[in-house]
């Protein structure tokens, strides 16, 4: 599916380009087949404006070639791209890239051999920015990761610096060492997608996941073709929050093509991926049903209970038309109200129902706010080469315009038996968190509908020790390639809170420990 505003906007570049304001798009603008799709849009939903669709671009000022160590061209790739089965494939021409080595003494994040730079789709004004950090230990032989953080709209740049990346910033906007980053033992690209998240920036927004699919493939396709020492290795994509649902698009997607990608497993943590599933263990999880004392009085929990069957209602409507913007949409808003409006009157963190939302600005973290500060110093911007006049933690119209689109209640659960067919996947979750809790992930996965179901959903938990300290830190069940992972102590962003467990839970993941 194409993004809303692109196919708007068909043959208007010039409008595309043109600044944005937010009543600048209009319908006397769109050409006849943009007129059209509007019109069905407006007939689905009387209600909606134009701007509630648009991605507008970031200000940005594209630095010079001779900015970049490295400037590749999608042409020299050869690479190719076919989204959907029985499709001509068309090629990644469109693409370039551009790299700069970034000096580790510059800024101290860490003293690995690092990358910055940005994926370019110039027919199209797109710029996707990324870091990439060499394994401490043996990058010739090491696997390479690509994180994803959710949002959707937010940036792997707070993945970086507050979860598994190689260093955290401190409330003074200094450098500390993070001793437990999965650098550790693998390489790892962390990549601001989609367009105007983080760094990243551009006029041709992207408002659904299978329309970010074909960027992200570019990405990795180039990559891998400029640095051939990386794409020998064992490759694998791990995310958390909305990359359960980006995930299992992307990796089908790449497993569908005949690429230098080397993808071996998925690893998504904490995920939205089956909201008909996951919908209906809101309540238990607020009301002391998830292994921690109950955030929610017995009225909004009777009440949350009342709403499961409607919610569900409403979820499936979209699962069985997800081209039904409109009814995707609604389905979304009402559970939305009914499971997340009381949670958050209570002033809770909505992603740690252990502990009150200290900084409702920066969604409950101040460290957050500390990340966005380091992120905005010249010297900052000037060492990795940043091309977005300011960063920002996440994208609001990002998020808006998925919302909007209806792909929040997309069925994109069913392509994970695709991917189980070919690689494995995990779904880690930790124990405290409530938005995606730990019960929702595991109720999904138990009702996956995939040929290992049948061995796998019986399969009880069973306790999973330290290899470094022997303590318990969570429960496993998996079969066939396919795992469910809880960990204990952890809230939405499982390294942040366990970072010590979230290394060991890693490493024994990517050593094939429970891939069998």
């Amino acid at each position: 599916m194409k993004s809303l505003l692109s196919m708007l906007v068909v043959g208007a570049a010039n409008v595309l380009a043109a600044p944005h304001d937010p009543g600048f798009f209009s319908e006397d603008m769109l050409d006849s087949n943009g007129k059209e799709l509007w019109g069905n849009i407006k007939s689905a939903m009387p209600e909606a404006k134009m701007t509630q669709f648009s991605n507008p671009p970031k200000p940005a000022s594209r630095r010079p070639d001779h900015h970049w160590d490295h400037i590749v061209s999608g042409k020299s790739t050869g690479g190719s791209w076919v989204q959907n089965k029985g499709e001509d494939p068309s090629d990644i021409s469109e693409y370039g890239m551009r790299i700069k080595t970034v000096d580790p003494s510059k800024l101290g994040v860490d003293k690995v051999k690092q990358y910055s730079g940005y994926l370019d789709n110039s027919a199209e004004d797109k710029h996707l920015f990324f870091w990439f950090f060499e394994s401490r230990n043996d990058p010739k032989n090491d696997p390479v990761v690509l994180w994803l953080s959710g949002g959707p709209g937010c940036s792997s740049m707070t993945g970086l610096f507050m979860e598994m990346g190689p260093a955290r910033i401190d409330e003074n906007i200094k450098i500390v060492h993070n001793p437990h980053s999965w650098i550790n033992n693998a390489s790892m690209v962390f990549l601001d997608q989609p367009v105007n998240v983080g760094f990243s920036y551009g006029a041709s927004g992207v408002y659904n996941t299978a329309a970010a699919s074909k960027d992200v493939y570019a990405f990795l396709t180039m990559f891998f073709k400029q640095f051939p020492q990386y794409a020998k290795q064992d490759f694998h994509i791990a995310g958390e929050s909305y990359a359960g649902h980006y995930i299992p698009v992307y990796a089908a997607d790449i497993l569908a093509q005949e690429s230098n990608i080397n993808l071996k497993s998925i690893l998504i943590g904490n995920g939205l991926t089956d909201p008909f599933t996951q919908d209906a263990y809101y309540e238990p999880m607020g009301c002391g049903k998830g292994g921690y004392e109950a955030v929610l009085d017995e009225s909004s929990c009777s009440a949350m209970k009342v709403a499961i069957p409607d919610c569900q209602k409403r979820v499936k409507a979209c699962y069985d038309n997800p081209k039904d913007i409109k009814a995707c949409v609604d389905g979304a808003q009402a559970c939305d109200e009914a499971f997340l409006s009381p949670y958050q009157q209570t002033g809770r963190n909505v992603y740690d129902v252990r502990s009150p939302c200290e900084d409702p600005a920066n969604l409950c973290y101040p460290i957050i706010g500390w990340i966005t500060k380091y992120l905005n110093k010249p010297e900052v911007i000037s060492a990795v080469g940043t091309e977005t006049h300011t960063f920002a933690s996440c994208n609001n119209d990002v998020n808006r315009g998925f919302f909007n689109q209806g792909d929040w209640n997309q069925p994109y659960h069913r392509k994970v038996p695709e991917v189980l067919a070919k690689i494995p996947a995990v779904i880690y979750a930790g124990d405290a968190d409530f938005i995606c809790n730990w019960l929702g992930n595991h109720a999904w996965s138990d009702a996956l509908e995939w040929p290992g179901q049948a061995q796998f959903q019986p399969k009880n938990l069973t306790e999973v020790k330290s290899s470094v300290n022997g303590k318990a830190i969570g429960q496993v069940k998996n079969h066939g390639g396919f795992a469910f992972f809880r960990l204990y102590g952890a809230g939405h962003l499982v390294p942040y809170d366990q970072p010590e467990s979230s290394l060991d839970f890693f490493n024994r993941w990517i050593g094939g420990e429970w891939t069998k």
